[in-house]
């Protein structure tokens, strides 16, 4: 990783922001003015609040306050629960129901190495900037290591696989 220029971390995080923002533009189609004017007002929080402090997180206050507001008016504004049924209990411990041969592990190796890799890659460059961020350094052997363990006991959960992402981190 220390290989990796500081271009290429830049255009990573840009690329990200860029992806994330256009999977969001859906959740705009056909919405009311409302869902415009909290936005509005969640973005106008979270850049304006540091102007005054920085005590507390400013997406933190723009939720909390947002939330409070389109519950005491009773606004009408779509939620996560609405986009389907979020289960109501934990997973409960299976083996991946696939048949234990070679043909098997020749069928996913490939995929597995490539995901991998990328969610390492990922998580790599993500602690390269959090570290440049915070000024500290990071145990990427260690972050590699959790990463796997964390995805092998969460495929026995029906999990999916993850890795670290830089708006999560920060």
């Amino acid at each position: 990783m220390r290989f990796v220029p500081r271009a290429v971390m830049v255009g990573f995080v840009n690329a990200l922001a860029i992806l994330i923002f256009d999977a969001q533009l859906t959740q705009f189609e056909d919405a009311s003015v409302w869902v415009y004017a909290m936005m509005a007002a969640g973005l106008g929080i979270i850049y304006g609040l540091p102007r005054i402090t920085k005590a507390i997180p400013s997406p933190l206050v723009a939720i909390i306050v947002l939330t409070v507001f389109a519950i005491a008016t009773g606004l009408e504004i779509p939620t996560v629960g609405d986009m389907g049924t979020l289960p109501d209990t934990l997973p409960s411990l299976a083996l991946p129901i696939v048949p234990l041969n070679f043909k098997t592990l020749d069928i996913i190796l490939p995929y597995a190495l490539a995901l991998s890799l990328v969610g390492l890659m990922e998580s790599f460059l993500t602690a390269n900037v959090i570290d440049t961020l915070t000024d500290t350094s990071s145990d990427k052997n260690q972050e590699a290591i959790g990463q796997g363990i964390a995805n092998i006991v969460a495929g026995c959960f029906g999990g999916m696989a993850g890795c670290a992402m830089i708006g999560h981190s920060l």
